[in-house]
């Protein structure tokens, strides 16, 4: 394949150079010249998209619901949004050794029985993927009509995607594809964004399901250009650490279902398995009651979750007490220290505060706030909370305790679960009373901890 002209454009003022330059000619920035490929006289090289559609009135245009099918994973199915979409492109990116091929592998094992799927990798052999297969005990009559592909070059993946007509392809992962196209190496911005592009308009003009896997910078965010991330129809993030057994997958951007949405799988020796109850990964078993122990009904999207927050307050050797927090905001835990001395009467200026979210969950919502405090007090005092409590609501500056959406959607959970007490903003109130859940409405930090 002869290769295209290439020009180097500036990514800061968009100006163009024939050749590399370490610094821009035009706006004098360095390092800023990116490989990009020229269009030619000839005609725009993605002519054949740009049909003409005519102008239509929005009222006129008749809405349809996405048709899906299933990954055949059912907790991999409630962060897409009820499964994989036909022509939809996926990104999943996540840590080294967390899980993302052997999901995938997984389930397209179990896609490839009713439709036809390919599997591209860039990383390993066919011979590796077939042993970790064999392991997984995904061969055999099993695995259906699911095809693999050791390939790293782009036109020989498109070529086979055109010659097998698989319904679903996983590419692993994009940045180990190049295209001919290009000079500069695999895992370049340009490579990364051309080879992503090029994907995505297969899949959308083809039909064809794409997951492609994404690498992470150190910072934990996806590796490539941000363009990456937008031209995909879904962005999902592993998440956990790889010492644990349990496996977080969310979902960042989904333009065919909710955000937000989170799956619970647990690592074995047979590879992921979907954990239907969560909230038990989340909470410890205590034979007793502890101090510094609080349950929160957090939500991810529209799973509510259980979750044991603990805390312990020490008195400080150092003339600066250490805040520290595991899975929490941590800025957002020297606030609400402060609003507890201000409001509430409990000082901790001369105590170390260590706060941790069992089960490596990372809760960034702040209806954890009213847990939060209430475990710290109960650590403080050395006086364990009542048996079966649950707490949930956001705490103000102010002191007061601020409403949290979906409250009644918590307390169904809670009261599912056993707990037979419940602290909540007076706002999230029920109507009804919920049977075997006793519910103190409160407005105040103070009320709150008064009413244990």
């Amino acid at each position: 394949m002869a290769k295209a002209k290439t020009i180097y454009t500036c990514s800061e003022c968009g100006g163009q150079s024939p050749k590399w330059q370490g610094q821009c000619p035009h706006c004098n920035a360095w390092n800023s010249l990116l490989e990009t490929i020229a269009e030619t006289a000839s005609g725009h090289r993605y002519q054949a998209l740009a049909k003409s559609a005519p102008v239509r009135r929005l009222a006129d245009i008749e809405a349809a619901d996405v048709p899906r099918f299933s990954s055949g994973i059912g907790e991999f199915d409630r962060v897409l949004g009820g499964g994989l979409v036909a022509g939809g492109v996926v990104l999943i990116g996540g840590d080294p050794g967390i899980g993302k091929s052997t999901l995938l592998l997984q389930s397209l094992a179990q896609v490839a029985r009713e439709r036809p799927a390919l599997y591209v990798s860039g990383e390993e052999s066919a011979a590796q993927i077939a042993l970790r297969a064999q392991r997984l005990d995904l061969t055999g009559p099993a695995s259906g009509e699911l095809h693999l592909l050791a390939e790293i070059q782009l036109e020989k993946i498109l070529a086979a995607i055109e010659s097998e007509r698989p319904e679903i392809v996983v590419i692993d992962s994009i940045q180990t594809v190049y295209s001919e196209a290009l000079t500069s190496a695999p895992g370049s911005v340009a490579q990364v964004r051309e080879c992503a592009a090029q994907l995505t308009r297969t899949a959308k003009q083809s039909g064809v399901t794409v997951i492609m896997v994404g690498h992470v910078t150190k910072e934990g965010n996806l590796a490539g250009p941000r363009v990456l991330e937008h031209i995909v129809d879904t962005v999902l993030y592993f998440e956990g650490d790889t010492h644990s057994s349990f496996r977080l997958v969310r979902a960042f951007k989904n333009r065919f279902g909710a955000v937000n949405e989170l799956g619970v799988f647990a690592m074995t020796e047979k590879g992921l398995r979907g954990v239907s109850n969560p909230s038990a990964l989340f909470l410890s078993q205590h034979d007793q009651t502890v101090p510094g122990s609080c349950v929160l009904v957090t939500q991810e999207g529209t799973r509510p979750l259980l979750v044991e927050i603990q805390a312990l307050v020490d008195t400080a050797q150092v003339p600066n007490p250490r805040r520290l927090a595991v899975g929490l905001e941590q800025n957002r835990l020297a606030m609400l220290l402060a609003v507890l001395h201000r409001h509430a009467g409990i000082a901790c200026f001369d105590q170390d505060v260590f706060l941790n979210a069992v089960g490596g969950v990372k809760i960034t919502e702040p209806a954890a706030d009213l847990a939060v405090m209430l475990a710290i007090h109960s650590s403080l005092r050395n006086r364990p909370l009542p048996r079966g409590i649950v707490a949930f609501g956001e705490v103000g500056l102010a002191g007061e305790i601020r409403p949290s959406p979906r409250g009644q959607d918590r307390l169904k959970e809670a009261a599912k679960l056993g707990f037979s007490l419940a602290i909540i903003p007076k706002a999230n109130a029920p109507k009804q009373p919920i049977d075997g859940l006793e519910v103190r409405a409160v407005d105040r930090i103070d009320q709150a901890i008064a009413a244990l």
